[in-house]
């Protein structure tokens, strides 16, 4: 790793606006990169041995709860979050941040490759909603192929 930075180089930390105003996300980072760079940061630390799928499924699990809890006594949230302040903004960032790291691993750790499995799960959904069948409606799927028959 001579001459590489390393996964917590200054070179890689990138500003984090909280509030993004047009709704996008940056294009200057993508799942390949973060894979890579999850890697080395376990690698530096030898922890490895310790990501199997079930420890990393289990670590998800356990930030997606503290995600959660960010939400949990806030009632109803609007998009966008008005309101909310920038340290609690910053918070949902980093446990955001958190499962989606730890999803990236499992699936790398369970030899899937998350954006071909992603576009593959989009054909199925819209095979198994389509809208002119689901609309506006909040129904699981089953519900309406039943009307069908």
């Amino acid at each position: 790793m001579e001459g590489e930075a390393g996964a917590c180089s200054t070179a890689a930390t990138a500003s984090c606006p909280l509030k993004n105003q047009d709704n996008t996300f940056s294009s200057s980072l993508s799942l390949e990169q973060i894979r890579k760079r999850q890697n080395q940061f376990s690698m530096e630390r030898d922890w490895e041995q310790y990501h199997t799928p079930r420890n990393l499924l289990l670590a998800l699990v356990g930030e997606v709860g503290e995600l959660s809890e960010i939400f949990q006594w806030k009632g109803e949230v609007d998009v966008g979050l008005p309101g909310w302040s920038d340290k609690d903004r910053a918070h949902v960032g980093e446990e955001l941040s958190d499962v989606l790291i730890y999803l990236i691993e499992l699936a790398e750790k369970c030899h899937i490759d998350l954006p071909s499995a992603v576009l593959r799960k989009f054909e199925l959904n819209c095979k198994k909603y389509p809208p002119e069948k689901v609309y506006g409606s909040s129904k699981k799927y089953t519900d309406y192929i039943s009307d069908d028959n």
